[in-house]
C-alpha cells in the first residue's frame, strides 16, 4: 500500500470525493480542501506530500495556490482544468507545476500520476542512470543522492522534475538531448507534442541556475535540435 499524505483541492465537492476515495483505496491519506485559502491553510499545518489543484476556482485560483506552496515547498504538483488549451498548461507549468491533467479524467490515470511523483520525490530524481550520483562540471554540482545542487558554488532549490531533468543532462555532458527524450527519459512516458512542457521547465530551470546577467549559460540550446550541457 502506499503511504503520503494528499491535498485535494476543487471546488466540485463530487470531484474531490471521488479522487479521495481512489486515493485513500490506494493507502493515502486526503485532505480536502474547496478553496484556495482552505488549501493554503491545510499545506501550513500538514506535512504535504502531493498537491492536486483544480485551476478554477472562486477566489484565489489553483495557479495562484500553487505559486505559494512553490515559495516554500518542491513538494509534486498536479494541476487539474476543464481547459485543454496550450497556454493553460503552459501557466500551471509555469508557476511551478509538476504536471497536468485535464477534466473530465480517468481517475485510474490521475493515480497513476500520483504514484510517479511521488516515487519521484522521495526517490529524490527517477532519472535512470548508470553514472556516478554525483556530478562535478564546470559552475554546476549535483549530488542526485542528496538531491542536492550548486550553480556557480551557490546552493539551488529545485522541484524533482528539474532536478531530473537537470541531472539527465549532467550526467551526459555534451550530448543534445530532443525534448521529446527528455520528457520520454524523466516522465517515462510516449512523448505527444510535450515540447513546450519541456522547454518551460527548461526555461525555469535557467531561472534557477543562471540568473544574473554575468553569468555563462549552464544549459546550452543547440538550435533546431535540443538541449545540452557541456562538460
Amino acid at each position: 500500500m502506499a503511504e503520503g499524505k494528499i491535498l485535494m483541492v476543487d471546488d466540485d465537492k463530487e470531484i474531490a470525493d471521488l479522487v479521495e476515495i481512489h486515493l485513500k483505496g490506494e493507502g493515502y491519506q486526503v485532505y480536502k480542501a474547496y478553496n484556495g485559502k482552505e488549501a493554503l491553510e491545510i499545506f501550513d499545518a500538514e506535512e504535504i506530500d502531493l498537491a492536486i489543484l483544480d485551476i478554477m476556482m472562486p477566489g484565489m485560483d489553483g495557479n495562484e495556490v500553487c505559486a505559494k506552496i512553490r515559495q516554500t515547498s518542491t513538494i509534486p504538483i498536479i494541476m487539474l482544468s476543464a481547459k485543454d488549451s496550450e497556454s493553460d498548461k503552459v501557466s500551471g507549468l509555469v508557476n511551478g507545476a509538476d504536471d497536468y491533467v485535464t477534466k473530465p479524467f480517468n481517475t485510474s490515470e490521475l493515480i497513476a500520476r500520483v504514484n510517479s511523483q511521488l516515487r519521484r520525490y522521495h526517490s529524490f530524481g527517477g532519472v535512470e542512470s548508470k553514472t556516478s550520483d554525483v556530478v562535478n562540471i564546470e559552475n554546476l554540482w549535483m549530488d542526485k543522492s542528496l538531491h542536492e545542487v550548486k550553480a556557480y558554488g551557490n546552493p539551488v532549490k529545485l522541484t524533482p522534475i528539474e532536478f531530473d531533468i537537470l541531472f539527465l543532462m549532467a550526467s551526459h555532458p555534451n550530448k543534445v538531448f530532443s525534448t521529446d527524450e527528455i520528457f520520454e527519459r524523466v516522465w517515462k512516458e510516449k512523448s505527444f507534442e510535450m515540447s513546450n512542457t519541456v522547454m518551460v521547465h527548461i526555461r525555469r530551470l535557467r531561472e534557477k541556475i543562471e540568473s544574473g546577467s554575468d553569468k555563462s549559460k549552464i544549459i546550452k540550446t543547440v538550435w533546431g535540435v535540443g538541449y545540452k550541457i557541456e562538460a
